[in-house]
């Protein structure tokens, strides 16, 4: 899973909470398929999503959104759900 951001600032915020929280994450370039403002993101376990989601949450962390990658490009979770829901499941 990846968060992208739209800035640095709450980038390196988000990586303290992360970190805090002893969930393990990766610092790295945002995907060039990601449209985002910064360029730096955040790589974390698919198992921890919601435990991410409800940090961010929590905290108030601005993000751009929360992407995986699907068939080689990356989608975000709403549109992975959309599609799952478009398509009956």
């Amino acid at each position: 899973m990846l968060l992208a951001f739209d800035s640095t600032q709450q980038a390196l915020r988000a990586e303290m909470l992360l970190e805090y929280a002893e969930i393990e994450i990766d610092i790295r370039p945002t995907p060039k398929e990601v449209t985002a403002g910064c360029a730096l993101s955040i790589e974390f376990p698919t198992n921890k999503l919601e435990e991410v989601k409800h940090i961010i949450k929590e905290e108030k962390v601005e993000i751009r959104g929360v992407y995986f990658k699907k068939d080689g490009k990356y989608v975000t979770i709403e549109e992975a759900t959309a599609n799952y829901n478009d398509e009956g499941g």
